[in-house]
């Protein structure tokens, strides 16, 4: 109660400077660009999100926006919101050197290799959950961050309801059942990354480092496959067997715009390129780029996201 308290009272002093971080503003449908989707999307064999808002012009795309999806590794948003929220408030040092222990694995990813009492600086960390997607060290930069309840606050108290952690979460564990790690709306999630873009999130300093991490992604076969490897952008996606979700922000030619894409319930499992949600999430973002940017020459090379598989 008492950081709810203090991150109310942050909030209040702030929404004078900057407003309400997740407020938009006066959009209008973006009908033809929806009709192109909802075609895209007949036949998926699940249940499938879509949010789209070009922010030169506020026209958007809203396609089962406001309804829950698992985020999946998209729930690293939040927890980099957390983890910076810390530091601005001085609780914790950016440039810090933390100690791994072994009882901080979960899985044999990089942090999770490290060998007990292995040194790194935090940034290093927040590197690798956000480009790696790396679990163990997210789950590491959760506690750091106070927890789920903790970050959950910070996204109640910043215009983002819907938007939660759930796992080691207290009170959490029906939506850890339905939804895993996390859960979201294309629409909160989307309009998340913007905040952070837009230098509203904690403080201008903290939404341009943060944004800095996002632009710096390993894993790029899905919607950014289908931008030209020049053009700006910052992401994260997420991947389950049921589930697959992306969240980008495309620095186009024409003005940039964010896009979310999240699936569940999905019939195929398989991991491997042809997976109906990965497949759904490439054509999308493909639809959404040559909307906005009918004359650019770019195509992706035939073959070029078999480098992932």
């Amino acid at each position: 109660m008492k950081n709810y308290l203090l991150i109310l009272i942050s909030y209040l002093i702030n929404i004078h400077a900057y407003g309400q971080p997740s407020a938009v503003g006066n959009t209008s449908m973006d009908t033809k660009l929806t009709r192109k989707i909802e075609i895209a999307m007949s036949g998926f064999k699940g249940s499938a999100g879509v949010y789209v808002r070009n922010l030169k012009t506020n026209r958007v795309v809203s396609i089962h926006s406001d309804s829950l999806f698992p985020t999946a590794s998209m729930v690293k948003i939040p927890i980099l919101c957390g983890i910076f929220d810390k530091i601005n408030r001085g609780e914790i040092k950016f440039a810090q050197e933390l100690v791994y222990r072994d009882s901080l694995k979960y899985d044999n990813g990089v942090v999770g290799s490290f060998r007990d009492s292995t040194k790194i600086a935090l940034p290093k960390v927040v590197h690798l959950m956000i480009s790696l997607s790396d679990n163990t060290g997210s789950l590491w930069l959760q506690a750091l961050a106070g927890g789920g309840e903790t970050i959950n606050q910070w996204l109640d108290v910043n215009g983002f309801p819907n938007t939660r952690v759930n796992s080691r979460t207290p009170g959490r564990k029906q939506g850890q059942a339905k939804y895993g790690w996390g859960q979201t709306t294309p629409r909160e999630m989307a309009e998340l990354i913007t905040m952070i873009r837009n230098g509203k999130a904690i403080s201008a300093e903290a939404s341009e480092r943060m944004y800095r991490y996002l632009g710096m992604q390993f894993w790029d076969g899905e919607a950014l496959s289908q931008i030209p490897p020049y053009i700006k952008t910052a992401a994260k996606s997420g991947a389950v067997n049921q589930a697959k979700s992306e969240a980008v922000i495309i620095h186009a030619p024409h003005g940039d715009y964010v896009l979310c894409v999240t699936t569940k319930n999905q019939e195929d499992q398989q991991w491997s390129k042809d997976n109906e949600g990965y497949v759904l999430i490439r054509k999308i973002s493909e639809i959404v780029w040559n909307h906005f940017e009918p004359r650019h020459k770019w195509k992706p090379l035939e073959g070029s996201v078999n480098w992932w598989f």
